[in-house]
């Protein structure tokens, strides 16, 4: 039987931004090593369906993109399929050529072939030779006229480790129009609907999916296929368990669950593709995808992510290239993607988990938001589990660009489940560096007079120190708590944007003082001086009363650093989404208090760490069964 294991799709929405990642109808060139187009982008007009395209004589149109490439490196190295066909159809006069690259981005061509008329082309490859990285695709250049392209699919003839399908998990608070968004384009594709069993939409807002004018026709398009739980707010760790425990209850049990966030656009093709791999694995897979940018469309900004063990802190490989703007440097002009990236974990923005994983470590802790996909996948990865950050199987997401979750209510959870997650998983003594560093967060946002911030870290820390029983006592009120306390630091106050600026007492403006390549934080020596002298100045010097009364200077979000803001008593600083202005003012009570505070809960900490290490893994099996989670809906309602 044969297995379609890609099909080469283009958009399915008439939007520019978004060719460089399906087809490139261009001629790229590289000058200076920088990627240079020396022709224009061929119009949408010669896009003609989902998978139907003109071919402009004498014009070359390049599949090497990438939705569109097969990336063989990864479906060698995690799945014994080793024989794969690329079928072609084409109509009229042209040339098709089939490429490789290796892991450092060589391109190398594999076959040439003449066609006409009516032309079905396959060519018979073989995955051996991509242990490190590689994909193969395919040009077509159309000769003295029009060509037409109509069609092409990746297969197999090799039978699937696993044949079941998937049930999707939608997890959504307040985000209905994305829902419905989700919902009908995956109701528009058959293909995918074939793989898939339910599809779970876990509404935990009071803006109801179900309530919106769309949603009784992609019901009817979906039927039983489609079920809307409501319950009330459980974060996206509660909205996801619920999707998983609903999985594992049917008596017909998916083999996967797709789990899906609300503010998202999908690739429908993507969804099926996510499966067929987790099918093909060898072993039982965790299959995540990759984010791009929902407001930047062809930027990429996340891919293979892992845990540091030191200092225990997620970041994405090669962080320093994201990112990676392919309207600027398509696949093919980018050697850094050619590799075989290996992840720890994968965002559950999009990610596949099969259920016999789940079945045998459980649901995601009750952490509510932050950390609970990574600490979900290091669970599966010590269980001998791994995680695959899946080239080609991707969404838009809104990405990071003006956000800055680090300073608002979810400051409570980015410490407290990070350090949850270390005690489960950190193989380094007493955590590594993460309690140094976790310290070291807190100085920083009290010489930022960040104080906010530092009272939900240290709440956090006091929860931790409590036991793990806080996690699932506290599911439902850590949020509104931590929202709550924000009344008592007049620094979240947004001041909005009226049409007269608000500025500082001396006038003085600070703003986009950025230099290229050029940094001025102190490292090494300069940095514990400039520490230990900033701290015993907040310490010992009140603020200046006139200081207090208005702003003594104003500085962009973007150079609102650290190492800046101490140096005054006052600041206005503007707001990461560029909505308005924060006021930050020096408050040497609460600098002094809470600079001990710190002290002593990590002092603690650092002493209680085995103990606690203890304490929170052998509560594991109990915090993320899927009977604990079900009393936990139960009770929610």
């Amino acid at each position: 039987m044969t297995h379609v294991l890609q099909n080469v799709v283009f958009p399915t929405e008439r939007d520019p931004d978004l060719l460089p990642l399906y087809v490139d109808p261009e001629t790229w060139s590289v000058i200076d090593e920088e990627p240079v187009r020396v022709s224009n982008r061929a119009q949408l007009g010669n896009i003609l369906g989902r998978t139907t395209a003109r071919i402009v004589a004498g014009r070359r149109v390049s599949f090497g993109t990438y939705f569109n490439a097969f990336p063989a490196s990864y479906w060698q190295h995690w799945t014994a399929v080793r024989d794969v066909t690329l079928t072609v159809r084409t109509k009229g006069p042209a040339t098709v050529l089939v490429y490789r690259s290796n892991g450092a981005g060589v391109r190398q061509r594999v076959e040439t072939r003449e066609v006409d008329d009516v032309a079905v082309s396959e060519f018979h490859l073989v995955l051996d030779q991509y242990s490190d990285g590689g994909w193969i695709w395919f040009d077509i250049v159309a000769d003295e006229k029009n060509a037409l392209f109509e069609g092409a699919q990746w297969t197999t003839d090799q039978e699937p480790v696993r044949t079941g399908k998937a049930s999707i998990g939608i997890t959504t608070y307040n985000k209905p129009d994305y829902c419905i968004q989700t919902l009908t384009a995956l109701s528009e594709s058959a293909d995918v609907l074939e793989v898939l069993d339910r599809i779970f939409v876990i509404d935990q807002g009071d803006q109801r999916v179900d309530a919106e004018p769309e949603f009784p026709a992609v019901s009817g398009a979906l039927g039983d296929t489609l079920q809307v739980i409501t319950q009330p707010n459980l974060g996206g760790s509660g909205g996801f368990a619920r999707a998983m425990s609903e999985t594992l209850h049917r008596p017909d049990t998916s083999d996967f669950v797709q789990l899906l966030d609300d503010d998202v656009r999908i690739e429908p093709e993507s969804v099926r593709r996510s499966v067929v791999f987790g099918r093909f694995a060898s072993v039982p897979t965790v299959v995540g995808a990759h984010m791009f940018d929902l407001l930047d469309r062809p930027k990429l900004h996340a891919w293979a992510e892992v845990v540091d063990d030191q200092p225990f802190m997620w970041r994405a490989l090669y962080q320093e290239k994201l990112p990676h703007d392919f309207s600027v440097a398509n696949l093919r002009q980018s050697p850094m993607l050619h590799m075989r990236l290996d992840a720890d974990y994968n965002g559950w923005w999009m990610c596949l988990i099969p259920t016999e994983i789940i079945r045998e470590i459980g649901l995601p802790l009750p952490a509510f938001i932050k950390w609970d996909d990574a600490e979900h996948c290091l669970r599966a990865r010590d269980a001998g589990y791994p995680t695959v950050s899946m080239p080609g199987v991707a969404l838009w997401h809104v990405s990071w660009v003006g956000k800055d979750d680090s300073i608002d209510w979810q400051a409570y959870f980015h410490a407290r489940n990070r350090i949850v997650a270390g005690l489960l998983h950190s193989h380094s003594p007493n955590g590594g560096t993460l309690i140094r560093h976790s310290r070291r967060v807190d100085l920083k946002h009290l010489m930022m007079m960040q104080y906010y911030p530092v009272a939900l870290r240290h709440r956090a820390l006091r929860d931790i120190l409590s036991g793990p029983a806080h996690m699932r006592a506290n599911l439902a009120t850590a949020m509104p708590a931590a929202r709550a306390l924000a009344k008592e630091f007049p620094e979240t106050l947004v001041h909005k944007d009226s049409g007269v600026p608000m500025r500082s007492r001396r006038g003085r403006i600070v703003f986009k003082r950025q230099r290229l390549n050029e940094f001025d934080s102190p490292t090494g020596l300069a940095l514990r001086w400039f520490t230990l002298t900033t701290l015993l100045s907040h310490w010992f010097h009140a603020p200046r009363p006139e200081n207090i009364r208005q702003p003594e200077v104003e500085f962009g979000k973007g150079d609102a650093h650290w190492w800046r803001l101490p140096h005054y008593d006052s600041a206005l600083v503007s707001a990461a989404d560029g909505s308005g202005k924060n006021v930050y003012t020096r408050n040497r009570r609460k600098f002094r208090a809470m600079l001990l505070d710190s002290l002593r809960l990590h002092a603690r900490l650092q002493r209680e760490w085995p103990k606690l290490a203890a304490q929170y893994r052998n509560a594991s099996a109990d915090l993320t069964s899927p009977e604990a989670w079900r009393r936990t809906f139960e009770d929610a309602s």
